[in-house]
């Protein structure tokens, strides 16, 4: 792993106001232990990221969201305040930013991406699962900006 995401990684957890907390209160041993697993957590979230034929990140009005599967990580602040899912896109994995999607009834009526590479045989109705690929072809219609893409390169 390189050093400058380790260090990334390192400074957010120790950004957190809880490990802040704890170390004001002179508990800076159990804060770097609870530091040391976050970023260790953190780490494995990247690998996921990197691995997962459907691992991507999002981010709308909402926050952002890294999706990887089963697993989704969270916040309600834009890309750029998520050093996360900033470090996901930079290391290459697909983004999808939705904020100037302006159709919000058709973004919310798309199927979602399917969770482990397969799709759904059913063809439409509620729990309906796409690939990734598909997916962005989908929201790239509404408006939405894609980094990373994934789909093959079509040549013309």
């Amino acid at each position: 792993m390189q050093t400058g995401v380790l260090r990334v990684l390192r400074a957010t957890a120790a950004s957190w106001w809880r490990h802040k907390e704890l170390r004001r209160t002179g508990q800076a041993r159990h804060a770097k232990r609870l530091e040391r697993r976050t970023v260790l957590r953190d780490l494995g979230y990247l690998k996921q990221a990197a691995s997962l034929p459907n691992a991507h990140v999002i981010c709308g009005e909402g926050g952002t969201f890294l999706h990887l599967g089963w697993t989704t990580v969270s916040t309600f602040a834009p890309i750029e305040r998520f050093p996360l899912a900033a470090l996901a896109v930079a290391r290459g994995t697909p983004f999808i930013d939705i904020r100037s999607v302006t159709d919000v009834i058709t973004f919310a009526n798309l199927p979602r991406v399917a969770r482990d590479g397969s799709v759904d045989a059913a063809p439409s109705g509620l729990g309906r699962s796409v690939s990734l690929t598909t997916y962005i072809d989908m929201v790239e219609k509404l408006g939405a900006s894609i980094a990373n893409d994934p789909r093959p390169r079509q040549s013309t």
